[in-house]
């Protein structure tokens, strides 16, 4: 099988790569910048145009669409348009080329984000009736842009007309692996250095998925070819940031974490050119649909989930 991969040189595109080639899957990852990789044949493209590599996706059997800028960043005018554009100009650029293709991959998974729904403390957010953002009165700013660009990117992606290829827009919560910088790291890096308490109030959900977890759950969806528009890959059991903190202090032996405020995080964003929203957004999600189609989930609770991964990183 030839998997293409635009944007696939960061840490979930890593995590798709390993497991591919794992299986013996031919890889070629799309990249703005030229690397040398062992585990995968990588061809330039710029993200936002026509090229020669739109060749790599003509015959292709699976097309993932990983693109798109770093949201780990402030949120300026230029992060923003950079945000904004990386995604919907490499999703239609994508379109553009499947629809050119003699053979075009049967399946397109293109990436999308769980933020897309509201703010979540009273009740969980599936496909079906789930409330997407961007509507609340009370929300901050930068979380609506957040929204407005997932919208937008799910937008282009289904205007696109592929009556030979079948679309899913993964609605992707964090993706938990034990790679270096990945966002786990930097979760347990906090409790290693006896920083890990509760975010804000604690309150707040954390939607999240093992990595094992989402690398079965691609491969499910490529499978299955009655599963079309969007679909969230979280674990179906979301956790406060309280207790989801405290986990990760268990596993890692750290009994204590002092709490971080709303105050001390927006002045640690401001040092680490990061956003709160990150961490301050309730984000609860379930996987409706991949749980309805027969999916079941490795590591549904982040207790065992956090065990697994501290001790991969501990070795």
């Amino acid at each position: 099988m030839k998997v293409v991969i635009p944007g696939g040189t960061g840490q979930v595109g890593a995590i798709l790569t390993r497991a591919f080639v794992r299986e013996d899957h031919e890889v070629v990852l799309l990249s703005r910048s030229q690397t040398t990789r062992k585990d995968a044949r990588v061809v330039l493209w710029d993200g936002s145009s026509a090229g020669d590599w739109a060749a790599e996706v003509d015959g292709a059997d699976v097309l993932i669409n990983l693109a798109g800028y770093t949201v780990n960043c402030r949120y300026n005018k230029e992060n923003r348009e950079r945000i904004m554009s990386s995604r919907v100009n490499s999703t239609r650029a994508l379109g553009e080329a499947v629809a050119a293709a003699a053979n075009p991959p049967p399946v397109w998974l293109n990436a999308s984000t769980a933020t897309i729904y509201r703010h979540a403390l009273d009740r969980p957010m599936d496909e079906i009736d789930g409330e997407l953002g961007g509507n609340e009165p009370d929300a901050p700013e930068k979380w609506n842009f957040s929204i407005d660009v997932a919208k937008a990117w799910e937008d282009t992606f289904f205007a696109i007309d592929t009556p030979r290829t079948r679309k899913v827009a993964m609605r992707s919560a964090m993706t938990m692996s034990p790679d270096r910088g990945g966002v786990f790291d930097v979760m347990l890096g906090l409790v290693r250095v006896g920083l890990g308490g509760r975010n804000g109030s604690g309150d707040q959900f954390v939607s999240w998925v093992h990595e094992q977890d989402f690398v079965r759950a691609v491969n499910f969806l490529i499978e299955h070819d009655d599963i079309d528009g969007t679909v969230n890959i979280c674990s179906p059991n979301p956790m406060r940031n309280r207790e989801f903190m405290h986990q990760i202090r268990k596993a890692w032996g750290m009994p204590f974490g002092p709490p971080a405020f709303e105050w001390m995080l927006e002045i640690g964003a401001v040092f680490l050119r990061t956003e709160t929203e990150l961490i301050l957004k309730s984000r609860r999600v379930v996987p409706r649909r991949l749980q309805e189609a027969g999916f079941e989930f490795q590591y549904p609770g982040w207790p065992e989930a956090v065990g697994e991964l501290v001790s991969r990183m501990k070795r």
